[in-house]
């Protein structure tokens, strides 16, 4: 091993090393997508909150037109609240509505779930480059154990009734 560290491309040859080096340019086109993908997530969640931040600015202009119509004496805080539940309310509500807020939001997750995807990939050839299960693997493997659990206390169940039946005879 030491001859083999004294030349590093020859590290890339042995193990775990060989494999993860031939997977990669599957991780390279990986990262290169998501990179492509973060631009428009980027885009669509900056979409997101600008709208958001529009609404509560108008919104909130509202409730101080409205609020300097009301006395601001100790009584009157809880109009004055009302003013604001009511006004941020509608104005989200309406936000939240519309179709221009619906499709960013849309394009939005989509982009996340895509991004998602992508991460999982990464993941996938790293584990299978060192010999690991993958997640899908591994969520099946707990799928098992679950089910093997509920057979195995239904077994148990069935096996104090019987012999609770034999006690009683």
């Amino acid at each position: 091993m030491h001859l083999m560290a004294s030349k590093p491309q020859a590290l890339t040859s042995i193990g775990p090393m060989r494999a993860f080096t031939s997977n990669s340019k599957k991780i390279s086109t990986e990262l290169i997508e998501i990179n492509e993908l973060l631009r428009e997530f980027n885009q669509y969640y900056s979409a997101y909150y600008k709208q958001l931040a529009e609404t509560w600015s108008i919104a909130q202009k509202k409730v101080n037109q409205k609020s300097q119509k009301v006395p601001h004496d100790v009584e009157q805080i809880e109009s004055v609240k009302r003013v604001w539940l009511d006004i941020f309310d509608n104005d989200f509500t309406e936000l939240f509505d519309s179709g221009r807020f619906g499709e960013n939001y849309g394009k939005l997750v989509t982009k996340e779930l895509e991004l998602t995807k992508h991460w999982n990939n990464i993941t996938n050839v790293i584990l299978q480059s060192v010999n690991l299960p993958s997640k899908e693997e591994i969520d099946e493997v707990y799928k098992e154990i679950h089910s093997l659990k509920k057979r195995v206390t239904k077994l148990e169940l069935e096996l104090k009734k019987k012999g609770k039946v034999k006690n009683a005879n």
